[in-house]
């Protein structure tokens, strides 16, 4: 089971880093991006940034088995801010625009649904689960 959990955090990893890196690496771009969809005055910039580290926070602490509740958290904290910020299809109203809002909303609410399991588990398997660095920081049993 160990090696399973393992490529299973490796999976579900690499889709953060690479999203991390990307904000810290294309941040004007992302700026840019973040202005246009939140219509609330935000620091653009300072934002992608924080994202960016919060990003590769939680995701290394998920691959290297480092508190990784801690790190599915981060990324919960996330995904959620940028399902119900960043795609709110509800408002659009274009059909196919609003379609693919829809599916970037749901993609990342899913995904904060897999991360707030990743905590239980972590969690409640604690130190017995292998092939991590230390066992969980919440105790939720």
């Amino acid at each position: 089971m160990d090696i399973l959990v393992f490529i299973g955090r490796i999976l579900f990893a690499v889709l953060f880093l690479s999203s991390g890196v990307n904000h810290l690496t294309q941040t004007k771009a992302m700026a840019g991006y973040v202005s246009s969809r939140v219509p609330v005055a935000v620091p653009a910039a300072p934002t992608v940034l924080g994202s960016g580290i919060l990003l590769l926070a939680g995701a290394l602490s998920i691959l290297l088995g480092i508190w990784a509740d801690l790190g599915a958290l981060l990324v919960v904290v996330f995904l959620i801010p940028t399902a119900l910020l960043m795609h709110p299809f509800w408002k659009e109203p274009e059909a196919e625009t609003r379609q693919l809002e829809m599916i970037m909303f749901f993609k990342d609410i899913a995904l904060a649904g897999a991360a707030l399991m990743l905590i239980a588990f972590f969690s409640y398997a604690g130190h017995e689960l292998g092939l991590t660095i230390t066992g969980p920081l919440f105790d939720i049993n």
